[in-house]
């Protein structure tokens, strides 16, 4: 059912008909857009535009439509050309011409970034929960090898030595951000469109406010031209999820890289493997490596859509059905790989002895050198060059920094007497890195305790932000 059409001599060509379609993929609007039909009925009866009878068999209706489409028992047809066409439709079947009257001082424009904006919301709060979930099982995670010693990296390269809870903890911060950054959008994507109409507003005497704080809504627009044609909460959303997917395509490489035999630190879960159709020895470290590939995904579905807007003049054009795809696209794909990323994670084992052998390795203890140096008052730029020379002595025979002879160390430098041996173990130098959010256990801990509490105040606040969004959904 077309919602336009008398000015029009011929019917539209299936050619067009078939490129305007848009209800095989905004049909999952259908529960937002019945919503906030509801929410403009109430201001259509509040007002008197409607009478108060008609508005009871209109707000039946609907709830009875909402209750069909829910179930399935309703769905879109052939024929509609998207969602609101679809709702209209099964509006008219029980009301005759009666379902048209809900069309009064409302356009599509306004009606669709009003449901778009009602879904994102709710799926932004749904993957907020999975980040917070995902955060737990990262730091638990991380409790677990607070004491547990490993090389940490820079270039790939050994660099000094870590607690390795510090190093899984490391990426609970990067979630955190991303909180933060749904946060920000949340309070930015809160603005009613409602009542905007096409672009100029209404002659009706509609009340905005009145159907935002129906909604739920913190604010209602401030200017109806912007209100139909602003998408910024799109584009910022799939920023926030492209930049999720950087986030997790990290910890896929350090994943796979784990995983490898040239590493052999992780023992990834068979629940979170897979195989090879050829090859039966294999065990794959797949949902390291899918979340990796998704992350491309992501950043495509960002790139689309700011291509997409970036030279959209005035209001209201077409162009702007494009938004959906990609956004609908990166939250089911987040809602995968969320889940698959935090199982991984929880209940994979690392070996601690082999990280702690390595730990030493490719001279990672050579900034202890250093900084005893500097300790005894001797500028870093020569307790540098000394902390080298020692390196390359090391290497000419393959030795470790810990088997000079005391007789080499005061050569290369006479402040290295015997006491440097007392920095020259993983042990020490994990302990000894006491500054703010250092590598230190004890340190380590703490920054682990601190991310939980965070992590439960943001747990509660999502969990109560979605009991509210489902008040009003079911309202």
């Amino acid at each position: 059912m077309a919602l336009w059409g008398g000015r029009f001599t011929e019917g539209t060509a299936e050619t067009v008909f078939a490129l305007s379609r848009s209800v095989h993929f905004d049909w999952r609007l259908a529960p937002y857009d019945l919503r906030s039909s509801l929410a403009h009925l109430l201001t259509l009866e509040t007002s008197g535009l409607i009478e108060k009878s008609d508005a009871a068999a209109i707000r039946g209706a609907l709830k009875e439509l909402s209750v069909q489409v829910q179930s399935g028992a309703f769905v879109a047809s052939d024929g509609d050309e998207d969602v609101h066409s679809a709702l209209e439709r099964g509006l008219n079947e029980k009301l005759g011409v009666l379902g048209g009257a809900l069309r009064a001082g409302r356009s599509r424009n306004d009606q669709v970034t009003t449901d778009l904006r009602l879904f994102s919301i709710d799926h932004m709060l749904e993957i907020a929960r999975q980040i917070t979930l995902l955060q737990i099982a990262i730091l638990e995670k991380a409790g677990e090898y607070v004491n547990d010693s490993a090389p940490g990296f820079t270039h790939i390269q050994h660099a000094q030595p870590v607690s390795f809870g510090h190093e899984l903890a490391k990426h609970a911060q990067a979630f955190a951000r991303d909180l933060d950054r749904i946060n920000d959008w949340l309070a930015r994507t809160s603005v009613s469109s409602l009542g905007a109409g096409a672009l100029a507003g209404s002659s009706l005497p509609l009340d905005p406010e009145a159907t935002a704080n129906e909604l739920g809504f913190n604010s209602v627009f401030a200017n109806s031209i912007d209100a139909v044609s602003d998408r910024d909460y799109v584009a910022e959303a799939l920023f926030i999820f492209a930049l999720i997917g950087v986030h997790l395509s990290r910890i896929g490489e350090e994943w796979s890289l784990w995983a490898s035999t040239e590493f052999a630190w992780a023992k990834v879960s068979d629940a979170y493997s897979t195989g090879s159709s050829i090859m039966p020895q294999k065990k794959n470290p797949d949902m390291a490596e899918l979340a990796r590939g998704k992350s491309g995904r992501l950043i495509g579905n960002l790139v689309s859509v700011l291509t997409m807007l970036k030279a959209l003049p005035f209001a209201y054009n077409r162009d702007l059905q494009e938004d959906k795809e990609p956004l609908f696209d990166s939250i089911d794909t987040l809602l995968l790989v969320l889940p698959a990323v935090t199982g991984m994670i929880a209940t994979t084992d690392f070996d601690r002895d082999k990280m702690a052998l390595a730990a030493p390795l490719g001279y990672s203890l050579a900034t202890e050198i250093a900084d005893y140096l500097v300790v005894k008052k001797i500028p870093f730029a020569q307790a540098h060059e000394a902390a080298g020379k020692c390196v390359a002595l090391c290497e000419v025979d393959g030795r470790q920094l810990h088997q000079l002879t005391d007789v080499e160390l005061t050569g290369v430098h006479p402040a290295l007497d015997a006491g440097v041996r007392s920095v020259l173990t993983v042990h020490g130098a994990l302990n000894s890195r006491t500054t703010h959010g250092g590598t230190a256990p004890v340190l380590v801990a703490e920054q682990i305790n601190v991310a939980l509490k965070n992590n439960s105040a943001s747990m509660a606040q999502i969990t109560s932000a979605q009991a509210r969004f489902s008040e009003m959904m079911s309202a």
